[in-house]
């Protein structure tokens, strides 16, 4: 199991690489009015790819933890938290301050007032329509706010020895998020369904918010543990590679269709567990031997992987700022699209090299 985890899993970034596109897309129909004509269809269901760096990152940061745990029986708190500080903080405080400094960077009119992005709180009663600037921040917090009570909750289970029942732990929390998605769903949104504004209530109280929003974290954890600490469970799963894979893509088939109309009760409650389910079993695969998507080694997929954090951040401004430039041109709106990719990845490569590359190589001198 050590060999196993010095290696590298091309898989996880094809996984990353796929997830940021499906992001891109999702935003680029929406901010260019559904142009290209065909881009709809495919990417109204890009709002998953978030839900799949949410399996991803409960995947990774639970890992490093539960490698702790195994060799150190330990946490030290204040390792997770510089890797944290020092891994998120540089880009996302230079994409803050593009968006308070420069107003031609904005994709929208008006932004939260800047304390909630220092705070990571944006997403907290997020006015999407009034306050929609660099709205998709709101899954930066979910991930912050995970990145701050795993490690606590992991230590007080350490404390109390509940490691092998911590399984219970997770089911609850599974629960709960169903069960607050149909508790907000009933109160907050069905009272306003008949508004003009109906759609705010929604993303307000159920699709922002952090606690309605932990399926994904919580299937990136349960791979984990399966993976650490189950490893004859985990040999015979993972013999099964391309299985899962299989078995993943049905499920988000079948969830595309059932989130067609995001809104409904069904989708609400359900579709964001079985979005987690789905991408869960397509990280399952991607760590297995035995599956393609382990062995596939591009070297395309892994320079987008690298730069994926990068290009969430900026990358819906820079769509905005590449349009207003062309706004005289006229121009097919297939190479428009192809010109935003390529303006897109080409300012996350600078973000990656006079910001995150300084910063991770001073990581180094503070973090073990």
């Amino acid at each position: 199991m050590n060999q196993k985890l010095t290696q590298k899993f091309y898989g996880l970034d094809n996984l990353r690489a796929f997830a940021i596109i499906f992001v891109f897309l999702f935003h680029y129909f929406i901010l260019s009015g559904g142009e290209p004509n065909w881009l709809p269809d495919l990417a109204r269901f890009g709002w998953t790819g978030v839900d799949l760096f949410f399996v991803l990152s409960g995947f990774l940061i639970s890992s490093q933890l539960f490698q702790e745990i195994k060799t150190e029986n330990n946490i030290s708190l204040k390792n997770f938290f510089l890797k944290r500080v020092f891994r998120i903080l540089p880009a996302y405080l230079f994409t803050v301050g593009l968006y308070f400094c420069l107003p031609f960077f904005r994709e929208r009119e008006s932004l939260p007032p800047l304390w909630k992005f220092l705070t990571f709180t944006q997403n907290i009663g997020l006015d999407v329509y009034n306050e929609g600037t660099f709205s998709h921040c709101w899954s930066l917090c979910v991930e912050e706010h995970f990145y701050l009570f795993l490690p606590l909750i992991l230590m007080f289970i350490l404390s109390e020895k509940w490691m092998e029942r911590s399984y219970l732990i997770l089911i609850l929390l599974f629960v709960f998020g169903i069960a607050i998605r149909i508790y907000s769903y009933n109160n907050f949104y069905l009272p306003h369904i008949a508004d003009d504004d109906s759609r705010m209530y929604w993303y307000k109280y159920i699709y922002y918010t952090t606690y309605s929003r932990l399926d994904g974290l919580l299937a990136g954890v349960l791979i984990a543990g399966l993976y650490h600490f189950y490893p004859k469970i985990w040999t015979k799963i993972s013999s099964f590679g391309n299985w899962l894979l299989f078995f993943g893509l049905m499920i988000l088939i079948a969830t595309y269709f059932l989130c067609e109309d995001q809104m409904t009760f069904d989708a609400t409650v359900f579709g964001f567990p079985l979005v987690a389910l789905g991408y869960g079993f397509l990280v399952l695969g991607a760590i297995s031997p035995t599956s393609f998507l382990f062995k596939w080694d591009s070297k395309i997929l892994t320079k987008i992987a690298t730069l994926s954090y990068a290009i969430y951040l900026t990358h819906k401004g820079v769509i905005h700022m590449t349009h207003q430039f062309l706004e005289n041109f006229e121009i097919n709106s297939n190479l428009m699209l192809v010109i935003c990719m390529i303006t897109c990845f080409g300012f996350a490569q600078i973000v990656h090299w006079i910001v995150e590359k300084p910063f991770m190589k001073l990581r180094k001198r503070f973090v073990k």
